[in-house]
């Protein structure tokens, strides 16, 4: 099974598919030379149906920045609108389809799952929305007991907080908070940690197996 990682940035979402058995092939307008999968370099949304509908599925995780909290930081700054657009794409391609992003885009919420670090015992919580033409299942919420470091994040990870990875936080405590160790700072505060698409992703593949077999029933 192939899927297309749209947006892909460094391949956190990539890796998580490829875990759950899915063969990955990134796309992303900027240079991504440590996306660990095959890359095409190109405007997502430039991208012709034919390409499109030669994967089993598509991910896509359009840039969050004009719906981050953290924007209000920069007001003079634009940054594009893209998750309608990538939606629209991505529903004309009548392939299964995710779309990733932070918690205040406008996803819709009824075809919406919710996943956070503290699911699958990491020690970051991370909160991502994930909007799909599939029905996927989260995992159960369990209550955020441990304190987040915010400053100081090397001697409070040492101490067993969890921490937020916001900003360039070097290597120092990102990679373990998300599962991923190919990364530098500016990467790892943008993706998303694998185990997150890898349980989606297996129910992703379970769903097109499932609809595979109905066809041929």
């Amino acid at each position: 099974m192939r899927i297309l990682d749209l947006f892909c940035c460094a391949g956190g979402a990539g890796m998580g598919y490829h875990r759950a058995g899915f063969e990955v092939v990134g796309v992303d307008l900027a240079p991504q030379p440590r996306y660990p999968f095959a890359f095409i370099q190109t405007d997502a949304l430039s991208l012709d149906m034919r390409f499109l509908r030669s994967f089993d599925a598509i991910h896509a995780s359009p840039p969050c920045q004009h719906y981050s909290p953290l924007n209000a930081l920069s007001p003079e700054k634009e940054y594009p609108d893209l998750v309608a657009p990538t939606r629209a794409l991505l529903t004309d391609s009548g392939l299964p389809w995710i779309i990733e992003n932070v918690m205040s885009a406008p996803l819709d919420k009824a075809r919406s799952v919710t996943l956070c670090g503290g699911m699958f015992g990491l020690r970051t919580y991370r909160h991502r929305r994930f909007e799909s033409n599939v029905d996927l299942q989260a995992p159960p919420h369990p209550p955020h007991v441990i304190r987040t470091a915010t400053k100081q994040r090397k001697a409070r990870w040492a101490e067993g907080w969890h921490v937020s990875v916001t900003g360039d936080v070097g290597t120092y405590v990102g990679p373990a908070a998300l599962g991923i160790d190919w990364m530098n700072g500016d990467e790892l505060c943008q993706a998303i940690p694998p185990a997150f698409t890898e349980h989606l992703g297996r129910q992703l593949l379970a769903h097109i197996q499932s609809s595979r077999q109905d066809r041929a029933a």
